[in-house]
């Protein structure tokens, strides 16, 4: 499943870090880049805006 986190600060990024374990792929936006940076090495896929981070999530989209 593909999953979007905005938000990485220490719930956002452990809640990532558990989803990408699971099996799942993630796409990440936070307004510190080095937040994002941190989980891309890690195997997610950083956006650098959130028109960045619409347009990484795949088709069709629900943003809640």
């Amino acid at each position: 499943m593909e999953l979007g986190m905005i938000g990485l600060g220490r719930m956002g990024s452990n809640m990532v870090q558990r989803l990408m374990r699971a099996g799942h792929h993630c796409v990440v936006y936070d307004v510190h880049p080095e937040a994002a940076q941190t989980l891309v090495k890690e195997g997610a896929v950083g956006a650098s805006s959130l028109q960045d981070f619409v347009k990484k999530l795949s088709k069709p989209r629900t943003l809640g």
